[in-house]
């Protein structure tokens, strides 16, 4: 049964619609060239080039924030593929619970954001990533940021610990491409490419094509995966002052819906090859169609205009058999027969989102402002649609012989045999549409007071309103909060000489939060403060042998207004609810290092510290158990490092590169208010390529290289996601 968002527009979003269609907005300006005594020139100034949103003109050490830029390159050599695997290179970053796989979860410095959604990430400045289109794919990325700290009076409605800002690969105004092809274990194949030209009488529209397909295997048992992207993009270079670009993101993706392993204090993890579904489920099937369009006008050297909307539809609709909890857990009975129940879901959201922004730099008599004034407009659709199945509860029963097979939907975790029992018939769970809508407005200027001191100031003013219909009571019932917020920013940044700098910075700020307690009540706003002093080096600075950055961080977070899961009888019965579970903090530092050295070697280094615990007490609704003050968050690690090397060289004329990786994530918690704890992990990969002619490279990845045995996240006991074993691929490249 399929139950669409309510797609409609608010007066104030076709206000915001038309007047950003007015404004030229966000894209680059193709680089202008004049020609000089037979040479090209490139004429570089403040306003041409890459206009970022909500960046400024200011470099690494300028920033009072500890950043960081994950580069192609990088990628490429850590062999990521996919946005988890990319976050991995952060030690801010966590992985959390991905929802059977279906999504990408994660938290910064130690807090995540809504529980039962996807993190939030930006796509090129944009709120972009917000909705049910599976995990997110690398191939048309070509930069991942992670920016650290407090950022909400700026971004406005953010997850707490950070952003994460994924950067596009865009037309550059020149012809050229390439192809690759990825085979590996578990049959894996997987095929890329990216070709880009121009067009027009003077070559004023650059035009781009980026793609993947990619089926495979798993060591889980039965699990298959196929996904299909497809990202266009076209720029036109206006004028020397004005560009616009248009980017689509279409993505379709088949995936099982796999809740990993479970795990008894009696007989420990089921084995990780195990399937604990139901292979006759079929797949989930996700789908996202997602539009971009920004332009950027250069007013003079010094002031640009940038502004843009952006558009996502995305669906989720698929069964699952999931294993219980608690009590109808009969595997905590014989340490070997699984016990599941079956749910239906199909989800659907849509996304809009408008924005402007005008930067530049002034003088006040001998003082430096360079200044970012903005607005933006978000409105985010979803609906929920969940049918369930769930066998009667069986208190007491310590005999597993006088279960019914068929009612519990047994499964031997030893010996699986699938199919023994019809899918059964799901019953009404979940039901309801909401709608999100916020307004911001926001202005930053950066003062330089002295040839050495500058001082940020920043402040953003929101104004939303939240609606929530649930379609399972009888007449419906729809609840409606609204609410304004100010989150101030403020930072410093001392520079000690060229090449180092002190800084420091506070912030404000809020998310809003879907969904509602069991008797209709909506949440308040997430709130979150955060602070944190820092030291950044420009290595160049201190020897020709080297380039790069290091930056070192403490900080610290406070949040309130947390969800929990709501799995109390009460409100299991009317639906699928959330609950409010105080507040936490987090305190830690960083060290962040990206070197690059004359030899061809290169390193990077991540390693955070951030004790994440909650300060105050309070019921935590699943099987009643209680959260006290100190607890730690879940999936957060106290410790968690990355370090990747490579070496860059020639073998008999022809360019070769190997490199290796490490990854140590720390013991952390792995259900919420309960003793049960993730075992901490170290895990290793290897790679090496060359390019025997010229255009074509071949390459060798080796990961978990010592066959680990290790998991990555969870949501309770039992739901466990496993690392993969030792596995393997090997890529050919051809450019052209």
């Amino acid at each position: 049964m399929n139950h669409p968002v309510t797609r409609h527009t608010s007066r104030r979003a076709a206000l915001a619609f038309a007047a950003a269609l007015t404004l030229p907005c966000a894209l680059p300006v193709a680089a202008q060239t004049t020609q000089a005594d037979d040479e090209d020139v490139v004429e570089e100034v403040f306003v041409l080039g890459e206009r970022r949103a909500y960046r400024g003109n200011f470099d690494n050490l300028e920033r009072p924030s500890a950043d960081q830029t994950i580069d192609a390159d990088l990628l490429r050599e850590a062999g990521a593929i996919n946005l988890n695997q990319a976050l991995d290179l952060s030690a801010s970053v966590a992985r959390q619970n991905n929802f059977g796989g279906l999504w990408n979860s994660f938290s910064i410095r130690g807090f995540y954001g809504d529980i039962n959604l996807p993190s939030g990430f930006l796509v090129n400045g944009f709120n972009a990533g917000r909705g049910f289109a599976g995990p997110r794919d690398l191939v048309g990325i070509e930069s991942v940021e992670v920016l650290k700290g407090p950022r909400s009076a700026l971004f406005g409605r953010g997850e707490p610990g950070g952003t994460v800002n994924l950067v596009t690969k865009r037309p550059q105004f020149e012809t050229l491409g390439d192809f690759r092809a990825t085979f590996g274990s578990w049959n894996q194949r997987r095929f890329e490419g990216d070709f880009q030209t121009t067009a027009g009488a003077d070559e004023e529209f650059g035009l781009r094509i980026v793609g993947f397909q990619e089926n495979a295997e798993s060591f889980r048992e039965t699990v298959e995966t196929a996904r299909t992207g497809f990202y266009p993009s076209i720029a036109w270079a206006i004028s020397d002052a004005t560009s616009v670009t248009y980017e689509m993101e279409y993505t379709v993706q088949e995936i099982p819906f796999d809740r990993g392993v479970a795990y008894s204090e009696t007989y420990g993890f089921t084995p990780r090859e195990t399937f604990v579904g139901e292979p006759g489920d079929g797949p989930i099937e996700t789908e996202v169609l997602g539009h971009q369009i920004e332009a950027q006008h250069n007013f003079s050297d010094n002031w640009s205009l940038l502004a843009g909307l952006g558009y996502r539809d995305t669906s989720f609709e698929g069964n699952a058999s999931e294993t219980n909890f608690g009590g109808r857990q009969t595997y905590f009975l014989d340490g070997r027969t699984l016990s599941r129940f079956f749910r239906y879901r199909n989800f659907e959201s849509e996304h809009f989102v408008a924005r402007a922004e005008v930067a530049g730099e002034f003088n006040s008599g001998s003082v430096r402002h360079r200044l970012l004034v903005g607005a933006d407009y978000d409105r985010f659709d979803l609906n929920w649609f969940i049918q369930r199945y769930r066998p009667r509860w069986f208190p007491g029963s310590t005999d597993i012989n006088t279960l019914d097979p068929a009612a519990y939907l047994f499964l031997d975790v030893f010996n699986p045999v699938y199919g023994q029992s019809p899918q059964p018939v799901p019953g009404p769970n979940t039901n309801r549409d909401e709608n999100l809508d916020g307004f911001g407005f926001y202005i930053q200027d950066q003062i330089d007071l002295t040839d050495r001191l500058q001082v940020r100031l920043g402040l953003r003013w929101d104004d939303f309103e939240q609606d929530l219909t649930n379609l399972l009571r009888t007449p419906a019932t729809t609840s409606t909060t609204s609410d304004s917020r100010v989150s101030p920013q403020f930072g410093a940044v001392y520079a000690v000489n060229d090449g180092a700098s002190l800084y420091a910075s506070y912030g404000e700020g809020f998310r809003q939060q879907p969904g509602s307690d069991y008797q209709g009540n909506q949440f308040n706003p997430n709130l979150t403060e955060s602070a944190e002093f820092g030291l950044k080096l420009d290595m160049a600075q201190f020897s020709q042998a080297v380039s790069g950055s290091l930056t070192f961080a403490l900080f610290s977070v406070d949040q309130s207004n947390i969800l929990v899961n709501d799995d109390r009888p009460e409100a299991q019965a009317l639906g699928w609810f959330s609950h409010d579970a105080g507040k936490a903090r987090s305190r830690g530092f960083e060290i962040d290092a990206d070197l690059a050295f004359q030899s061809g070697a290169r390193l990077w280094l991540s390693y955070a510290y951030a004790d994440a615990v909650f300060t105050t007490n309070s019921l935590e609704a699943d099987w009643g158990a209680a959260i006290e003050a100190g607890d730690p968050l879940i999936n957060s690690p106290e410790h968690q490092a990355n370090v990747q090397f490579s070496q860059s060289f020639e073998v008999g004329g022809m360019p070769a590169q190997v490199g290796a990786g490490v990854q140590y994530t720390g013991e952390r918690l792995g259900f919420t208010a309960f003793d049960f704890y993730l075992p901490g992990y170290t895990t290793a990969r290897f790679f090496g390529q060359i390019a025997p002619m010229e255009r074509f490279m071949i390459r060798f990845d080796m990961d978990n290289a010592f066959d680990e045995v290790y998991y990555t996240n969870s949501y309770a006991d039992v739901w466990v996601e496993p690392g993969a074993p030792r596995h393997y691929h090997v890529t050919a490249a051809y450019s052209f």
